[in-house]
Parts: structure tokens; C-alpha cells; sequence
């Protein structure tokens, strides 16, 4: 399906459900395609694994100690 950028504007809510329903949207300026608008499927090698680096990490104590004052200060300059 292919629309000029007024009807695209127009009816951007449409073309969105139409391109996650898997159809080609075509985009047009002057007569000539000028982009496509299409479903982004995720990467399924991203997905995080819950507990990757369980046991491997260590944090200091000191990391919940209380920041001096003077670098608290400057947060506030």
C-alpha cells in the first residue's frame, strides 16, 4: 500500500496497525517511494539470562557509605 506524507500524516495511527499486522507500507513524495514502513521483530539473541553473573561480581562495603560532603555538594553547583 502506498501513501503521499499528507495521507500518511493524516492517518499515521492506520499505517502503524497495518505495518504490525506484517503489510508493506509504502511512504511516497511527489509520486516517488521515498520509505517503508515495517514491523521491527526483536533480536531474540539480545534476550537478557536472569543470573548470568550470579556469584562472579563483588561489591565493596564502602560503595553504600554516605558520598562526601564535598562531592555532594557538587551535584548541587
Amino acid at each position: 500500500m502506498e501513501y503521499n506524507i499528507h495521507d500518511a500524516k493524516s492517518n499515521l495511527s492506520k499505517l502503524i496497525v497495518q505495518a504490525l499486522e506484517g503489510k508493506e507500507v509504502i511512504i511516497s513524495k511527489s509520486g516517488k517511494p521515498i520509505v517503508k514502513l515495517v514491523r521491527i521483530t526483536p533480536d531474540k539473541k539480545l534476550k537478557r539470562k536472569i543470573g548470568l553473573y550470579q556469584g562472579k561480581l563483588k561489591i565493596s562495603e564502602s560503595f553504600f557509605e554516605p558520598l562526601p560532603e564535598d562531592t555532594i555538594s557538587g551535584f548541587h553547583s
